[in-house]
């Protein structure tokens, strides 16, 4: 037995190298397709980044600053942002984020599916042993049961069972991609793929905008919490004055409730911030999608954020190879023109090859005898006749898909254009308006300081002190505001230009699946 199977397996590896250069052969054959020739869809928006007053101060070059310029998808979030401690956060939230993880999964069973539809344009060979039992009553075989080696049994009628043994080695069923149905289909999914990889890509993108946005608004609501805290500290002083001087005789009942008044506006202020900073902090960690780690590095203020300013937005037709949204986008859309091809394809003739090399007996002891080779070769072409409409009804449904997808993708291009646009007015004007606050926050603060002396020298009543104080308080609030608005608006910029994430392995794993 030991040399009958060493005798299958020199039969087996002659037949592998002819087979493996068979299906050379069989998978040069199906070379073309039918897919549509491609053509990227022609950007719906104007060429060139909107002009007037509120774009004065945003040129689409390079800043004045001394850091070179690079184009924002060039720049890794760890060059944008410099603060230490937004740097950690923004390592745990892409480490750790149900999103973004989700993101990164979704790439595998993308992978996994293209490999499946990949795999259709070769054979599966398989080795198979079989072993076929039949009985028969014996007035159904009669003479052909002896011929057949069925062995005589008493009475002198023939065996009414029959064996049959097989040992071999074939594929089945394998498709001749004369038309490019199958490869249309890898093609699609290969598209598909890339389309997560970007959409990958886009989540993260987004993840760093978010956990420097929430970042800077908790920074922004821990100053505000200072200014209340100076401003309570102030009226808290000023009401001990008044209400001494209410006890003196010099101040009226009025002007001791109003100084009480502000007191309590800057306490409710003060519980407002309170809370919105530990509301921030919530946020942030849900962002992160793990707890705030106790071991934080230190982090800057508000007015130490040192962001890249210097970024150049080029031309909008630029964004179509920087953003990861937009690639995906067109990555469905070649998805979408590819399955067109497969639907077409089904309109033509199918080939399938069905075939097998092994050997076979009525007996097992005789399967690897001389002379029991076996074989099989089963080629069978489909030529569509009547299908109901449903190959015209997949066209149509392929070709709709098609468009959906053209529509998706102008819309994905208008978002980005938008999206920089409103970015620029805001890099633009918000400079400006940073230095006019600054300038009535000290302008409301000389005010204070003149009508409070004002009041204290018997000059003023105490009205107009406090509606100084409050025009102070105000400008101080709205100057802290302008300052995150400027900040998150150099967020929104670095993102919607592509910025916010740089990986090797993205690059590695796209060239990777292409080459397959």
């Amino acid at each position: 037995m030991n040399k009958a199977a060493l005798l299958l397996g020199q039969r087996h590896r002659r037949l592998a190298a002819t087979i493996g250069a068979s299906i050379g052969v069989l998978t040069g054959i199906g070379g073309c397709t039918l897919e549509p020739h491609y053509q990227r869809p022609e950007a719906p928006v104007s060429q060139e980044w909107p002009t007037g007053p509120a774009f004065a101060g945003a040129s689409v070059e390079a800043s004045n600053s001394t850091t070179p310029a690079a184009a924002a998808a060039d720049i890794g979030w760890r060059e944008f942002f410099t603060d230490p401690r937004l740097q950690k956060l923004i390592e745990l939230a892409l480490r750790h984020n149900p999103d973004a993880r989700v993101a990164a999964l979704n790439i595998a069973p993308a992978r996994a599916q293209y490999q499946i539809q990949r795999a259709d344009l070769f054979p599966t060979i398989a080795a198979t042993g079989l072993e076929q039992v039949e009985k028969y009553p014996p007035s159904v075989l009669g003479i052909a049961a002896g011929s057949s080696g069925g062995a005589p049994v008493t009475g002198g009628s023939y065996s009414s069972t029959l064996r049959y043994y097989d040992v071999g080695i074939g594929f089945t069923s394998y498709e001749i991609d004369l038309f490019g149905r199958i490869r249309s289909l890898n093609h699609q999914r290969l598209q598909q793929y890339f389309g997560f990889i970007e959409t990958r890509r886009t989540t993260q993108i987004s993840l760093v905008a978010e956990v420097a946005n929430a970042y800077l608004t908790l920074l922004a609501d821990q100053e505000l919490l200072r200014v209340t805290q100076d401003t309570l500290g102030s009226q808290e002083a000023s009401y001990k004055l008044t209400k001494m001087g209410y006890d003196g005789g010099i101040d009226t009942a009025l002007d001791l409730r109003q100084a009480e008044t502000s007191v309590d506006t800057a306490r409710a202020n003060l519980a407002q911030y309170t809370r919105q900073a530990a509301q921030d902090q919530n946020a942030l960690v849900l962002l992160l999608g793990t707890r705030l780690p106790a071991d934080l590095p230190p982090g800057a203020g508000l007015d130490e954020q040192k962001l890249l300013e210097g970024l150049p937005a080029g031309l909008p037709s630029d964004l179509l190879t920087r953003r990861p949204d937009i690639l995906a986008a067109e990555h469905n859309l070649i998805a979408a023109n590819a399955s067109i091809g497969a639907a077409r394809a089904a309109f033509f003739p199918s080939i399938t090859l069905t075939g097998s090399y092994g050997t076979a007996s009525t007996q097992l002891s005789g399967l690897f005898d001389h002379g029991s080779t076996a074989w099989t070769f089963s080629p069978q072409i489909s030529l569509p006749i009547f299908a109901a409409g449903a190959n015209v009804a997949s066209l149509n449904l392929a070709t709709v898909q098609k468009n959906i997808n053209i529509v998706q993708y102008e819309q994905a291009i208008q978002t980005a254009f938008r999206e920089v646009a409103d970015a620029l007015a805001g890099r633009g004007t918000l400079d400006t308006q940073i230095a006019a606050d600054q300038a009535l926050v000290e302008a409301t603060s000389e005010s204070y300081r003149l009508s409070d002396m004002g009041f204290r020298g018997g000059v003023n009543d105490y009205l107009s002190v406090l509606d100084s104080q409050r025009s102070l308080y105000t400008a101080q609030q709205t100057l802290i505001g302008v300052k995150l608005a400027r900040l998150q608006n150099l967020v929104t910029l670095y993102k919607a230009l592509g910025g916010g994430w740089t990986e090797a392995a993205n690059a590695s794993a796209t060239s990777e699946a292409a080459s397959r």
